[in-house]
């Protein structure tokens, strides 16, 4: 099938570093390595010039499989889901780009989504194709999402996550936990679980610890805010589903469910603020979300 122009898109560049393997040349090598991606369709791209090396030179689907060659390759989707609601740039400097982001739009792109990404769209709307997540967030959750500006600097504020040098609060609305004493701390170790895009507690030294405050106590559904102290994919969905209270909208924990025939449902989960030492001044820096769950009352029980 030929995939019209309209749909490619730099942000979806791939990379891959050839392997050993018996092709004479790249389609052939190609076409085994993807098999979901026909013969025609890589084809296609080849004589489109949407299969180049590593400096950005379109490579020709005869020439050689060479061993150790870098190639880079161009992701296209069509039907892309549109997705709904708007992200906002919070703040903008030389170094750092701290955007909000509403449920449902992913982080970068994966899967079904190459435009309708935070990063596709904040390139649109800056220009700026130095633009890189310092983090992630899930699909379903909203709020604060830090971006370095330019490559000079990355680094240095890399560090702060690989270090644990940034704080970040989170909130949350989940179920009652009326038994419990608040603030408390989840620790526990956190590896992959089934089907493997989920998280599971297991035995052993713990490697995820988890702050959690009560901030209003009213009715079926209460608001919590919640201090990660380490970044585990799925954290604080896992914790809060351990102690009884699975955040709603939740469809992994504690439990896989279905779709919904209300459709997809927002995770009550916002990535409500960020706050560091500076490591290039030193000077210390804050951020806060634009965007509010629900009030407690507004949310069903369900």
């Amino acid at each position: 099938m030929h995939t019209s122009d309209s749909l490619f898109d730099p942000l979806a560049a791939s990379r891959l570093q050839l392997a050993a393997g018996p092709w004479e040349c790249l389609l052939d090598g190609l076409c085994v390595r993807f098999p979901r991606i026909d013969r025609a369709q890589w084809l296609d791209r080849f004589a489109r010039g949407r299969v180049q090396d590593a400096q950005g030179r379109a490579l020709a689907a005869t020439d050689p499989w060479q061993v150790g060659l870098e190639i880079r390759y161009y992701r296209e989707v069509a039907d892309e889901p549109v997705v709904g609601g708007i992200e906002s740039i919070v703040h903008i400097d030389e170094d750092l780009l701290v955007a909000d982001k509403p449920h449902f739009l992913p982080v970068t792109p994966a899967g079904a989504y190459v435009r309708e990404t935070l990063l596709a769209r904040l390139v649109a709307r800056t220009g700026n194709r130095d633009l890189v997540p310092l983090h992630r967030l899930d699909r379903l959750t909203a709020g604060l999402v830090l971006f370095s500006t330019r490559p000079a600097s990355r680094d240095a504020y890399q560090r702060l996550f690989r270090e644990r040098r940034i704080q970040k609060v989170y909130e949350a609305l989940a179920p009652p936990l009326p038994g419990q004493v608040f603030p408390l701390e989840r620790h526990s170790r956190l590896v992959p679980g089934e089907p493997f895009f989920r998280m599971a507690e297991a035995a052993g030294s713990p490697n995820a610890s988890t702050r959690i405050e009560l901030i209003e106590s009213q009715g079926h559904v209460w608001r919590y805010r919640l201090h990660p102290h380490s970044g585990r994919k799925h954290q604080l969905r896992v914790h809060m589903a351990a102690l009884g209270a699975p955040i709603l909208g939740d469809d992994l924990y504690p439990a896989l469910r279905g779709p919904s025939a209300a459709g997809p449902q927002p995770l009550q989960l916002l990535a409500q603020g960020l706050a560091f030492a500076d490591p290039l001044s030193g000077r210390p820096r804050a951020f806060t979300s634009g965007l509010r769950l629900p009030a407690s009352a507004e949310i069903a029980e369900s």
